[in-house]
């Protein structure tokens, strides 16, 4: 196995915003990596003034997903400072381009070695956003990947619930 030298963490401002960063921040400490964390902003204005019905941002769900997005991102700067507090140096880098063709350009150009990520998003809206995209990075990275699966519940065997 190569060396890890360089870790980017994807974020795209979820509610398990702190998963990947938290995996990430613990590999970059254990190998002395550099940590990288690359926030995608997704921003459904663009989606809302397309003509189509199956979309679900409009009027007050969008003002929700805004304040999420908010919530989210205050979140993600907290844990940032968290990771920075235990010895870990971040370098923070935000797009709100097409994420895969952005990912691939960071990885490249910062010589990255592995990428963390969440394994899937959850809800309608995430997958709306960003459906397919992790089946299109493991085909297009030149590095390794780490998919972070988030369960909502412990798996606990043999106990009932």
């Amino acid at each position: 196995m190569e060396e890890i030298k360089r870790i980017l963490v994807v974020n795209r401002l979820t509610q398990y915003t702190r998963d990947a960063l938290h995996h990430g921040a613990s590999l970059a400490k254990r190998f002395g990596a550099d940590l990288h964390v690359l926030r995608v902003i997704s921003n459904p204005v663009d989606m809302e003034a397309v003509n189509a019905p199956a979309l679900p941002l409009k009027g007050e769900e969008y003002k929700n997903y805004l304040s999420l997005r908010d919530q989210y991102k205050e979140d993600l700067e907290k844990a940032i400072r968290e990771v920075v507090r235990e010895g870990v140096p971040v370098k923070e880098l935000i797009t709100d381009k097409e994420p895969v063709g952005e990912i691939v350009k960071v990885v490249q150009k910062e010589k990255i070695d592995l990428v963390v990520l969440l394994a899937n998003e959850e809800g309608r809206l995430e997958h709306m956003l960003f459906g397919g995209e992790n089946d299109a990075l493991i085909r297009k990275l030149p590095c390794s990947i780490l998919l972070v699966k988030h369960e909502p519940h412990p798996v606990r065997w043999g106990v009932s619930s």
